[in-house]
């Protein structure tokens, strides 16, 4: 019987790997190097496991065994496996060795993995060090990894892998502190909003800022045949190469993910207009400053650079610029316009977007005017790494029914659960917050459904306080009680000066 790989034995090879960079490179950094040797120990047991049941069922007949291995779902050759790296390992070259196998894969496998390890650079000496350090820590990463067998036989679940490669991406996030925010939306907030935007079968399913890509594949098993299409767009080259690789490990071969400027330069189009999607999800930067500078021409003066609702051919921002220092209603609007007629979206923002004013404000009114603005939720704080400000989801629809908002206060005792750097949100606490949104209904000190006249009279201000009332009552303070308790710390006093005058008799002073 073949013996299974557990998921905490692959978490503990993993954890092994960053050991071997800890202290010299940061951790937002290694996890690209830690990750990709993940993926190619992934595909190449993959294909060792296949080439020696082709090799069998064809008694060695070289062209069928070929044939059938190019049928698979990943192609390698010898110099590209893990075997071949691991037995380089020695080699005063192995960066260059690892590169160069990146590339054969990628060649190999153009259709879907084309760019894939663009931005990777095993043999960078402004990353990884010189030489002989480099050399160290790519030979002890290739030792770390032998130890483990990712054959498909081995893996008793198919998850087993994609959820290391998850866990891994969490643990790197809370380690790189404000760093990680760039790249992951906690596990837990992820869920909020897969089921508040319930995606269906064959939905298109879009993140604007994908990071590693772990909100959309949330929001891709909810579907439980997996029959949706999924898109998203990231800005960091390194970031956008960890979520095509997350995404073939959790078995998403087909998503379309784009490297680029989401705002300047959106890249999912349907005849040159921005494509439209059934069930959007972000978490956007918050307050993303210089957000427009993609609008500049070349040689612009960023300083004398104003944004312009003219400069955009998709024409988002004809409700308003937001403020060239704060880019939350930029991606906002770039979602709203991206929304299929029946669409759902949820995104997370910092709770600025609720009240603050200006070009804000008008934005804010045109999306309630046209009643868009589905609920707004409030969230604990500390959630998100790297940041412990508050943020809150904002759920926004076309073709909505109702015409009133719903806001929810999530962010109380008793709804989340602390921890030393970062609170979360337990399972009970994101059913409560999915029911109440389900049930629409105003829940004492918890949540709130407000008439749009209510949000006109509040001069459009969404701040959540301002419809949840959170304020507990304190008890009335009775005088008798005070009086008799200082009446009793008087003659307490009283009794210890008297002792302390006996003790300084006896010691003569």
């Amino acid at each position: 019987m073949v013996e299974k790989v557990t998921q905490q034995q692959i978490n503990s090879v993993l954890w092994q790997a960053a050991d071997t960079f800890r202290g010299k490179i940061d951790s937002s950094t290694y996890k690209d190097y830690i990750l990709t040797t993940l993926f190619i120990k992934y595909l190449s047991d993959s294909y060792k496991e296949n080439l020696e049941e082709y090799t069998k069922r064809y008694n060695g007949n070289e062209e069928r065994i070929q044939r059938a291995l190019s049928r698979e779902r990943f192609v390698l050759d010898e110099y590209s496996t893990f075997d071949y790296l691991y037995s380089k390992r020695n080699d005063p070259e192995i960066g260059e060795i690892i590169n160069k196998a990146l590339e054969r894969i990628e060649n190999e496998n153009t259709g879907k993995l084309r760019g894939v390890f663009r931005n990777i650079d095993f043999n960078s000496e402004a990353i990884l060090g010189r030489a002989q350090e480099r050399n160290a820590m790519l030979r002890s990463l290739l030792e770390d990894f032998n130890q483990l067998s990712l054959r498909p036989s081995q893996l008793g679940n198919e998850d087993i892998v994609g959820n290391a490669y998850q866990y891994m991406i969490g643990l790197f996030a809370s380690d790189a502190g404000k760093k990680g925010g760039e790249f992951y939306t906690p596990a837990e907030v992820s869920e909020v909003l897969a089921q508040l935007v319930k995606p269906q079968e064959n939905d298109r399913i879009y993140d604007p800022t994908c990071g590693s890509g772990s909100l959309l594949i949330k929001v891709a098993k909810q579907v439980p045949n997996g029959k949706v299409a999924i898109y998203g767009q990231e800005r960091n080259g390194a970031t956008h190469s960890l979520a095509l690789m997350n995404m073939y490990l959790h078995g998403i071969d087909d998503a379309k993910i784009e490297w680029g400027d989401t705002l300047a330069n959106p890249m999912h189009l349907e005849d040159g207009k921005l494509m439209k999607f059934q069930a959007i999800v972000a978490n956007p930067p918050f307050s993303l400053d210089k957000w427009a500078m993609g609008f500049a021409g070349e040689g612009t003066n960023d300083k004398k650079f104003k944004m312009d609702a003219s400069l955009d051919p998709h024409r988002r921002f004809e409700w308003g610029v937001p403020p060239s220092s704060k880019g939350d209603y930029a991606f906002v609007q770039h979602m709203l316009y991206s929304l299929a007629e029946n669409g759902r979206m949820a995104t997370i923002l910092p709770h600025g977007v609720l009240f603050r004013g200006s070009s804000e404000g008008k934005i804010r009114k045109q999306i309630i005017d046209m009643n868009l603005l589905e609920a707004v939720i409030g969230l604990p704080e500390s959630l998100f790494f790297g940041t412990g400000i508050p943020a809150c989801i904002m759920v926004l629809k076309k073709d909505r029914k109702r015409n009133d908002i719903l806001f929810i206060d999530a962010s109380g005792e008793g709804n989340y659960e602390k921890g030393k750097n970062q609170n979360r949100l337990r399972d009970k606490d994101i059913e409560k917050i999915v029911e109440t949104y389900e049930k629409w209904e105003t829940i004492d000190k918890y949540s709130y459904v407000a008439t749009l006249d209510e949000i006109k009279e509040n001069d459009y201000n969404l701040n959540i306080p301002r419809y949840v009332d959170t304020f507990e009552e304190e008890e009335p303070v009775d005088m008798n009680v005070v009086k008799e308790n200082i009446t009793n710390i008087k003659q307490e006093l009283q009794e210890v000066e008297e002792q302390m005058e006996k003790y300084m008799k006896e010691l003569g002073l």
